[in-house]
């Protein structure tokens, strides 16, 4: 697993390099095959420091992010989150993940929450180009936490969001 580690505003030591690379080759490897890619952001808010994992492996995106006094705690709460994800979803990503993923048991089977994906509506509306503030504007009197736009500056769809904190968030598409 290629691992990428980030800071904002604050330094990152060789130790605690060698605990993430560690950690998550124990933990999430086998998962994983040789193509993942996990990228580690930090950073830190008055006391605490706040850690968001991002693993990437075939067209599959799992993240989690934590906050803790230590950073090595909130690496580990990620990482739990990670696989709680994917202990979530086994039957789902399972024909994508390494083959020997789920080979053996990783904690209590009665933690899996099988889910039915079952789509009840389906709504088609006209997309107007406008910028990214205006869809922020009309993603808000609607009372929505995401609004698809046609982005009036590129051309291409995307969706705006609010986040837990309080910012705003654009996804917009890449080619792959």
């Amino acid at each position: 697993m290629n691992v990428i580690i980030s800071a904002k505003k604050m330094k990152v030591g060789d130790t605690f390099n060698d605990y993430a690379d560690k950690k998550l080759s124990s933990k999430l490897d086998r998962f994983f095959g040789e193509g993942a890619e996990a990228k580690i952001t930090m950073s830190s808010i008055r006391d605490m420091i706040t850690i968001e994992l991002t693993v990437k492996y075939d067209n599959l995106i799992f993240r989690a992010e934590q906050s803790a006094a230590e950073k090595t705690d909130a690496l580990d709460a990620c990482v739990d989150r990670i696989i709680r994800q994917i202990r979530k979803n086994k039957t789902k990503v399972e024909k994508r993940l390494h083959e020997t993923a789920f080979n053996e048991s990783y904690g209590e089977e009665s933690e899996i929450d099988e889910q039915d994906y079952t789509v009840i509506r389906k709504k088609q509306f006209i997309l107007t180009p406008m910028n990214v503030e205006e869809a922020i504007l009309q993603m808000n009197m609607l009372g929505h936490s995401f609004f698809m736009f046609k982005n009036g500056d590129t051309g291409e769809i995307n969706v705006v969001y609010k986040r837990e904190a309080g910012n705003y968030s654009v996804l917009e598409p890449t080619k792959g």
